[in-house]
């Protein structure tokens, strides 16, 4: 009767054993899926609101450009007098902010007679610290029709314009911006529109900033998560980015939900690495800011509670696999 009972204690271990594997596996799995929506839930938390004082940061820098900028052009509101004046006004100011490239003020037709219908200064980066004055207003340059002039002239408000390339084959060469404001006499009527021409070095190192102070806050160290944040136009181009890490969106919806000045999340092949891609907007101007997370960041947060639970497994199955053997030499006896 030994070698049957052994054969039946046998098939009765090899039972055990395989139900034990069966439900580890199943608690394994169920687990990790519970975990998984669980850091994905608090992985948009957390992203989303990341994003939103990224959005915050980038705005009080935008606002402290338009305060600089602002200052430039109450001076020569205060010295219409004269083109001599205005010309003046605008060199005693153009050194406050070494991040403009310069500073113009085109006047309505005939406003100073003797200059005509166009009269344009600017004041403009030389090299690296002098500045010098060029008379750029002209018929071949009929500032007049610009999106920017119209636009000013009609809203009688201050905003900025659309992202641009400028080339003239020299080292200023580049994707510039201008804040706008239009100078108003006391009828209400345009005098004047001025403008701050300004690049992307500003912006970039300020993401750059903020990148840095999200990555070193303890708060952030332990999650393991390699994100990098982004400035778009409203049309989905990417105008400012760190490390030369540029996003630029192309789905429709995606585009129309940032013309609109709304929040979303998009996935997407960035470099070859499947990203997830949080936007939303930055306030009083008509860009928005995006957090880019490679989806590996996710699973490298769920690879710890994935080994604990792996190794509790194997260890409650290696438990049961030596109480079954016990058993097993103990009904051999």
């Amino acid at each position: 009767m030994k070698p049957l009972s052994k054969t039946r204690t046998g098939r009765q271990n090899r039972i055990v054993l395989l139900t034990v594997l069966a439900v580890m596996i199943i608690t394994f799995v169920v687990t990790l899926g519970i975990c998984y929506h669980a850091l994905q839930n608090e992985s948009y938390a957390r992203y989303v609101g990341i994003m939103d004082v990224a959005a915050e940061k980038i705005a009080k820098s935008v606002r402290g450009m338009e305060m600089n900028a602002k200052n430039v052009f109450d001076e020569v509101e205060k010295h219409l007098d004269s083109p001599e004046a205005v010309i003046a006004a605008l060199e005693s100011k153009a050194s406050l902010n070494p991040d403009v490239s310069g500073y113009f003020a085109a006047f309505e037709p005939e406003y100073f007679p003797e200059k005509g219908t166009w009269f344009e200064p600017y004041v403009h980066h030389k090299d690296s610290s002098d500045y010098e004055m060029t008379q750029v207003g002209s018929a071949r340059h009929n500032y007049h029709r610009t999106e920017w002039y119209v636009r000013a002239k009609e809203s009688g408000e201050s905003f900025w314009a659309d992202p641009y390339y400028y080339y003239d084959g020299t080292d200023i060469s580049g994707h510039y911006t201008t804040f706008v404001k239009p100078i108003l006499d006391e009828n209400g009527q345009l005098v004047c529109v001025c403008g701050a021409d300004m690049t992307f070095e500003w912006l970039t190192k300020e993401l750059q900033r903020i990148n840095e102070e999200f990555k070193n806050d303890d708060m952030l160290k332990h999650k393991q998560s390699d994100f990098y944040i982004v400035v778009m136009n409203n049309d989905g181009t990417c105008i400012a980015y760190p490390d030369e890490r540029s996003v630029s969106m192309t789905e429709d919806d995606v585009i129309h939900n940032m013309s609109q000045k709304k929040s979303g999340i998009v996935n997407m092949i960035i470099y070859g690495v499947p990203s997830t891609v949080y936007y939303g907007p930055i306030d009083h101007i008509n860009w928005t800011a995006a957090l880019v997370v490679p989806q590996h960041s996710l699973l490298k947060q769920l690879l710890t509670p994935a080994l604990i639970m792996l190794a509790i497994a194997v260890i409650g199955l290696l438990i049961v696999w030596l109480v079954c053997r016990r058993r097993k030499d103990a009904e051999a006896v």
